[in-house]
């Protein structure tokens, strides 16, 4: 096996794409960006054109739900908009690696180039490490002129924030695109990093369609999140009637 494998579904042709963007939606913290894109791509219908394996993703097979496993992998998605082909770019894992990072992303930039992406979104959650009512959307651009329709479509540029940069594929990709000549615009949904969190990932979609021109109906993301605020909430309170439990006997 190679460093980094890409094969293509025999029936994609990269000649039919027309001003492709490319949305990158991996795991990362709080699963934000990766709730997005996978959302994203269910409600548009996109269908997978591509796999990438690699030696850099952790030593693991998926276990599916017939009992039969596969290679842990990212996936390549396309939806055919009416003035842009997205392409979404979800999956299993980033690298467990420095090394494997910069390779990754080296090799997303060259599909993104071969098929003509000019432009790319990296998503992603900033973790602050407590529950946010309102998550903001933190923003960071590769090119100045791109700052003004991110703050119209309502990402927030915050001085020192998030302070230590931006880890992983969501910064790579922002970072060595540049040195490409594509557009690269980061939204980072505000989360608590603890939990898997819809309700951020709702907030960033909002502004990410706003800037796609794009309508996506965004109830099963929030229905996700108010669940998930039930669940906390009945957490929060078994926990406090364990403490009054635990009062009474001692008193």
């Amino acid at each position: 096996m190679e460093d980094v494998e890409v094969r293509f579904s025999p029936e994609f042709a990269k000649g039919d794409l027309k001003s492709p963007i490319l949305l990158e939606g991996l795991p990362g913290i709080g699963h934000v960006g990766k709730l997005v894109a996978e959302h994203m791509i269910q409600e548009l219908g996109a269908e997978k054109i591509a796999e990438i394996n690699s030696i850099f993703f952790p030593p693991q097979v998926i276990i599916r739900e017939d009992g039969v496993i596969r290679l842990a992998n990212n996936e390549l998605y396309l939806y055919k908009g009416e003035t842009h082909h997205l392409l979404f770019l979800v999956g299993d894992h980033q690298s467990t690696s420095g090394e494997g990072h910069y390779i990754l992303a080296d090799c997303y930039l060259d599909i993104a180039e071969d098929l003509g992406v000019r432009r790319i979104y990296t998503l992603g959650g900033f973790g602050v490490g407590h529950l946010v009512d309102e998550p903001r959307v933190l923003s960071a651009v590769n090119r100045p002129e791109l700052l003004a329709a991110a703050e119209a479509a309502g990402a927030v540029f915050q001085k020192g924030e998030p302070g230590g940069g931006i880890v992983g594929a969501a910064g790579l990709l922002l970072g060595l695109s540049a040195y490409r000549g594509i557009e690269g615009i980061c939204l980072m949904g505000e989360t608590s990093g603890y939990l898997v969190d819809p309700k951020s990932a709702a907030s960033l979609l909002r502004v990410l369609t706003t800037l796609l021109d794009l309508r996506i109906d965004p109830t099963k993301l929030q229905e996700r999140g108010t669940e998930l605020e039930r669940m906390i909430q009945t957490l929060i309170e078994g926990e406090r009637l364990n403490r009054d439990e635990e009062l009474r006997y001692i008193v």
